[in-house]
């Protein structure tokens, strides 16, 4: 199916098409992995609105990415409970160890690092959202632990491609 297709079987779910920019710009993004000004641009197209509302969410939400992330997206929480159990201190952390700031993706475009203000798990602050999973109660070792186990995966996922490349 293709995206315009998913997104018009999204669309058909709502009432009004407005009400399907969300789900539209989940399906824009997974389909191209950020949401860059014609991405926008189309999603307002196909659902016949305004680009303006469109823009709007896709700036607004910190799921929606308007420019290329990391294939491991850090979104350390730095609202009041995480940052009682040391979330800044993590942040520092995360940019010495990754050699990066706040905002920053990696040069090998594998670690992309944001603070996002509330995950909502505040029972395992400090807590860190890495795609669709949830890290907790973390201090800089539990930290060092992950980052590895995302590295170890990045090998796999590598040594699995260079596996599926035909021959030389």
């Amino acid at each position: 199916m293709t995206m315009r297709e998913e997104i018009e079987a999204a669309a058909a779910r709502y009432p009004d098409r407005r009400s399907a920019i969300m789900p539209a710009l989940m399906i824009a993004q997974k389909e191209h992995g950020h949401l860059p000004g014609p991405v926008l641009e189309e999603v307002a197209q196909i659902l016949g609105v305004e680009r303006v509302w469109v823009y709007e969410l896709a700036t607004f939400y910190t799921l929606f990415h308007t420019e290329p992330i990391g294939r491991f997206h850090l979104q350390l929480c730095d609202n009041v409970s995480c940052m009682l159990c040391g979330s800044e201190a993590l942040l520092t952390h995360l940019e010495t160890t990754l050699g990066i700031r706040k905002g920053e993706t990696t040069p090998d475009g594998a670690f992309t690092l944001s603070t996002v203000e509330c995950l909502g798990a505040c029972e395992m602050a400090p807590v860190m959202q890495v795609g669709d999973d949830y890290h907790g109660n973390l201090d800089a070792a539990r930290l060092d632990a992950l980052l590895e186990s995302f590295r170890a995966a990045e090998r796999v996922t590598s040594v699995e491609r260079a596996a599926a490349a035909p021959g030389e």
